[in-house]
């Protein structure tokens, strides 16, 4: 039979040759592959490009995350010296020196309806709940009303090309319901993205959770079986799929096959990882109960749950994510580099230089743990031979500008990734006083969302990305 051209190729017929190629099958476990140039003909990449199919100029999957952190930044360590390719970062973000040309530093970036104005206080609340929304909150703690977020316009647009639509991660273990800050539900505190104006999407914070819904296999109602078998036998979730990982490696040629042990030894080492996590049991702290699979050390969860994202994007899992680091006005303490009070209670340094100090000491860590990353994807090679951070975007902020003040305008922002081409990173950009909605216009654009003339609060495009 002759073989059909690219062009014949509907979004259908795509979907099912990328999944017939990609999954590694076995008793209760279902293993999605990174990309492997062996097992996707070159006419697939051109066609799903030429469809537009949430994908690069080359085929390669367009992917996209939003990273937030809390509590802000201080001003002065956070912004670069210098502008356009010419600058040097600042304390806060050196930790990033070594991915320079992979990321932009973006300035005057607001969210102007996150200031308080006659709502008052609440600026965490209205900080989280409006990072991707764009749009005023109800403040009320019962009758909840923000936006949809942006995640989830694009996650309409492109989520049916994966086995997830989206992904949504946190390191926040407890959360609360109810009135939050100064009367804002705490919907808006613990969530960033929005399915519609009523309807949060619920973050997952237990790295074995969140393996499982990756990579566990079974229809609803039987993976938790299926877990549970493997865990009683201590066995790793490639132990069942070990036949068709012998079959899949005689497809490949010497490059694919290296490339396939390397991946399944990063599964290995996050099962291992989550394994000894749950050896130690409950976190020390009779107020709270920490599900098993969360590490008792709160860098080793912002590190797995990172492992877990980038994992998602190597497999093609997702290609829209969020991860929240910890919700605004997180209170969280940072022992393990030296920094004991709350990090909330930190932020209001009034000057205070002992307390600015620390505040850049966390930060720092933030980045530093942004960084590793980052270096993650930039060193892993997409289906198109570039990395996959170059077919990438990440925007990596805080809906807090300064802590101290609650302040929105000028926020702390970096874009990281290539977006395929369509970025350019390797700058220090600043834009003036515009709002971040412009911002996410620009970026839906690049994925293909289509009729979408307004964001938020968006005045127009935001050019120069």
């Amino acid at each position: 039979m002759k073989a059909s051209p690219p062009d014949s190729f509907t979004a259908e017929q795509h979907t099912q040759a990328m999944n017939r190629r990609h999954f590694l099958r076995g008793l209760g476990a279902c293993i999605a592959l990174p990309s492997l140039a062996s097992l996707v003909p070159s006419r697939l990449l051109a066609a799903q490009a030429a469809k537009g199919l949430a994908t690069t100029a080359t085929g390669a999957p367009l992917r996209t995350a939003f990273v937030y952190f809390p509590n802000g930044a201080i001003p002065a360590s956070w912004w670069p010296e210098g502008g356009g390719s010419d600058f040097r970062f600042g304390p806060t973000l050196e930790p990033l020196a070594a991915l320079k040309n992979q990321l932009q530093v973006v300035s005057g970036l607001d969210h102007a309806n996150a200031k308080g104005g006659k709502d008052g206080a609440g600026d965490h609340a209205r900080g989280n709940g409006v990072f991707l929304t764009g749009v005023r909150l109800n403040k009320s703690a019962t009758e909840i009303r923000a936006g949809i977020s942006i995640d989830q316009v694009m996650a309409g647009q492109v989520g049916h090309l994966t086995r997830f639509p989206s992904l949504e991660l946190t390191c926040d273990v407890e959360r609360r319901s109810g009135s939050c800050d100064s009367g804002y539900a705490c919907a808006y505190q613990h969530n960033l993205s929005w399915r519609s104006a009523t309807t949060p999407m619920p973050p997952e914070s237990n790295p074995r959770l969140l393996f499982e819904r990756m990579f566990g296999g079974g229809a609803h109602g039987e993976r938790a079986e299926n877990a549970r078998r493997r865990m009683e036998a201590r066995r790793s979730v490639l132990d069942f799929v070990n036949e068709d990982t012998r079959r899949m490696q005689g497809r490949l040629d010497a490059h694919d096959r290296d490339k396939l042990d390397q991946y399944l030894t990063g599964i290995r080492d996050v099962e291992i990882r989550i394994g000894k996590a749950e050896q130690f049991g409950p976190n020390v702290d009779p107020d709270t109960d920490t599900p098993a699979g969360v590490p008792r050390s709160h860098g080793d969860h912002v590190r797995l749950m990172y492992d877990m994202l980038a994992l998602a994007f190597k497999t093609d899992s997702t290609r829209i994510g969020t991860f929240t680091l910890a919700h605004d006005g997180s209170n969280r303490s940072f022992g393990e580099i030296g920094v004991f009070e709350g990090h909330h209670d930190l932020s209001h340094h009034q000057g205070n230089l002992e307390r600015i100090a620390k505040i850049e000491k966390i930060d720092r860590w933030y980045a530093e743990q942004f960084a590793r990353f980052l270096k993650d994807l930039h060193e892993t090679r997409d289906i198109d031979g570039n990395s996959v951070l170059h077919n990438t975007r990440i925007v990596y902020g805080s809906g807090n500008a300064d802590g101290n003040r609650h302040s929105h305008d000028n926020l702390p922002v970096i874009l990281a990734g290539g977006g395929g081409g369509q970025l350019t990173p390797g700058r220090y950009v600043r834009h003036g006083s515009k709002p971040m909605s412009n911002l996410f216009l620009t970026l839906a654009d690049q994925i293909g969302v289509t009729k979408l003339d307004r964001f938020g609060d968006s005045t127009a495009r935001l050019g120069n990305v």
